[in-house]
Formats: C-alpha cells, sequence, structure tokens
C-alpha cells in the first residue's frame, strides 16, 4: 500500500470510527435486513465487533471511493509538477539572461545606452512575469489541494452514509446493543467479530 493510499484510508477510517461505538435504538418503522445476510452470536452479550481497516480494504463503495481519491491526487500532482517544471526552467534562463547582461554592462559591451536600458527594461518586465507565474503557481496549489480535500469530504460522507443506513436496517429490532470498532481490542474477539459478514451484506447490496 503506498503512500497516499494509507493516508486516504487513515481519513475514511478517521470519518467512520465513530459509527462503531454507539448505542443503537430501535426504529420499528426501519426496512428489516434479512438476518441470514449478517449473523451473530449474541448469547453472552449483545454486542457486535467490526474491524474498520477490513471494512476500507474490502467493502466496494470505499475500494471504489480510495481509486477515484488516489486517481485525482496522482493527475493533480502531474499536473503541478508539470508547471513547477516549466517554471523553474524559465527561471533559470532567466537568471542565465541577468547574469549575462551584468557582464555585458561591466564590459561596456552594449553599442549604446539606449541599448543597454532597452535590455534591462526587458529583464525587468521578465521578473514581473515570473513573479506573477510564481504567484498563479502557487495559487494553482493551494486550489488543488482545496479541491482533493473536497472530495475526501464528499466521499467520506457518502462511505459514513451507506454504513449508518446499513447499521440502522441490521439493528433494526435492537438485538445488538452496541457495535465496537475492534481498534479497541488487542485481539480479535471471537463469536462476536461480524466484519466478513458486514462486508458481504454490504457488497450485496450495491449489486
Amino acid at each position: 500500500m503506498n503512500k497516499i493510499q494509507i493516508i486516504i484510508n487513515s481519513v475514511l477510517a478517521a470519518a467512520i470510527v465513530a459509527l462503531f461505538v454507539v448505542f443503537f435504538t430501535v426504529n420499528p418503522h426501519a426496512k428489516r435486513v434479512n438476518k441470514d445476510e449478517v449473523v451473530v452470536d449474541t448469547e453472552l452479550l449483545p454486542i457486535a465487533v467490526i474491524n474498520t481497516d477490513s471494512i476500507l480494504q474490502h467493502y466496494t463503495l470505499a475500494v471504489q471511493a480510495t481509486e477515484k481519491l488516489m486517481a485525482q491526487y496522482e493527475e493533480s500532482t502531474v499536473q503541478l509538477d508539470s508547471k513547477a517544471r516549466a517554471f523553474q526552467k524559465e527561471y533559470e534562463t532567466f537568471q542565465k539572461d541577468v547574469a549575462d547582461f551584468q557582464r555585458k554592462l561591466e564590459a561596456n559591451a552594449f553599442l549604446s545606452r539606449e541599448r543597454a536600458e532597452s535590455e534591462q527594461r526587458r529583464l525587468q518586465n521578465k521578473e514581473q512575469q515570473l513573479i506573477k507565474k510564481q504567484q498563479d503557481l502557487e495559487n494553482l496549489r493551494q486550489k488543488l489541494s482545496a479541491d482533493f480535500v473536497e472530495q475526501q469530504q464528499t466521499l467520506n460522507a457518502q462511505l459514513s452514509d451507506s454504513i449508518q443506513q446499513f447499521l440502522r436496517e441490521y439493528n433494526a429490532d435492537g438485538h445488538v446493543h452496541l457495535i465496537l470498532n475492534d481498534a479497541v481490542f488487542m485481539n480479535k474477539v471471537a463469536g462476536y467479530d461480524i466484519t466478513d459478514e458486514v462486508i458481504e451484506a454490504l457488497n450485496a447490496r450495491i449489486k
């Protein structure tokens, strides 16, 4: 898993972690979920455990959201890098022109004062253009960053809504009093972990 995917998964996980440490109240009007879809043994305690990381890795909606976010991040990075390299090349050329102007000025190489002043004005105009381009590049960087965050928020909201809706339907009869994210446990809680069943049911709903 590459760096950006780890970052994205961390963001998505943070967005939905609260869903799995929540008490549920019975909603008699909510749509029932077939209990054959998700089965949990609550003979000891009316609780269930879900692994957030596994859901992010195997829930089709989460996988698609991550891939979409990664593609947008990579495209933005390529776009920004291309413009930054073009700016750097132009700036290096400008520096060479400035150094060349200084050498000619010191060596009295210009045929006339007017020619020297003309070249000086050209370099000053070029400097102003580069300053503007540098600012435009920074504005683009900020815009791409803001767009990326906005897409994160949108996808997080979609993912959270999907899982919340499923959990409301799954626990419409209140047979589970508490659903926990197993990140709070050191080891897998035998008999209470319903992650695989939940993932299967969530993906089946998408189909």
